[in-house]
């Protein structure tokens, strides 16, 4: 297996995207050592900000293995957007459609072809009120046990203190520095010969979520929550919250009535 050239349209967008990012931020890039020089592989990396995607492909890109994101399909069709995210082998994700499988299958083909594909497992910006990350969704698991590919859990921060999640404006003084930490690959040999269960891809995406934080830690200087903050786990407390209110009103309500 050989490594993705980097292409014209990389290069185009590294020459348009490379100098803001220098003058926006300063770097502490850690960890270069333990991207694969060679072969197909998976970065997993924690989301804390709209621009971190930015940075951090600044950061993939300087390592000499240039990324491919799974991106939202709509980006895909959206003029020169589009042509630079078909350009530079972008894999578009099609929610909720006949299409859904697709990212899957181009992201097994491109790590079989030797590339590096990234991974956002949260899914989503981080909704945990101190920005460490959140329970992830099983599709880097599904990947790399369907391939075997090394996984590399990378932690960065520092995007999110220039934009912070769900921000309009830059906090632009004082200049930001933006720290990646990329860990050896997470050994994840222990599931290779089991049957691809929903349990098997969750407790394997825990292993590569813990990576992440664990590298998120040295870089933070303090301990993530021992319990990751899980979005679904809200959103079922906020449901029965709201019903059991509503059934408490009802009740009220019936006992005026009478």
């Amino acid at each position: 297996m050989s490594r993705r050239r980097i292409g014209f349209w990389y290069r185009f967008a590294a020459v348009l995207c490379k100098p803001p990012l220098v003058v926006l931020v300063k770097r502490d890039w850690r960890g270069m050592e333990n991207i694969p020089r060679d072969g197909g592989f998976i970065t997993a990396v924690n989301h804390n900000s709209h621009v971190d995607p930015f940075a951090y492909a600044h950061y993939q890109y300087n390592t000499g293995r240039v990324p491919r994101f799974l991106a939202k399909s709509g980006l895909f069709k959206k003029g020169f957007i589009g042509a630079a995210m078909r350009g530079t082998g972008q894999i578009p994700v099609y929610r909720e459609s006949t299409d859904a499988l697709s990212a899957f299958r181009a992201a097994v083909d491109a790590v079989e072809r030797g590339e590096c594909v990234v991974f956002y497992p949260e899914g989503t910006i981080t909704r945990d009120p101190n920005q460490w990350p959140m329970t992830g969704k099983t599709g880097a698991a599904r990947v790399a046990l369907q391939t075997k590919c090394p996984v590399v859990p990378v932690a960065q921060w520092g995007a999110n203190l220039l934009l912070p999640p769900y921000a309009k404006k830059l906090n632009v003084f004082p200049r930001k520095t933006h720290h990646v930490l990329a860990g050896p690959p997470v050994d994840l040999s222990r599931f290779y010969d089991k049957e691809m269960t929903p349990e098997v891809l969750k407790e394997a995406t825990e292993v590569i979520m813990a990576a992440i934080t664990a590298q998120l830690e040295v870089i933070r200087g303090e301990k993530a929550p021992e319990v990751p903050f899980d979005p679904r786990q809200v959103r079922l407390e906020q449901r029965r919250r709201t019903e059991a209110q509503t059934q408490e009103r009802a009740e009220e309500q019936k006992g005026h009535s009478k």
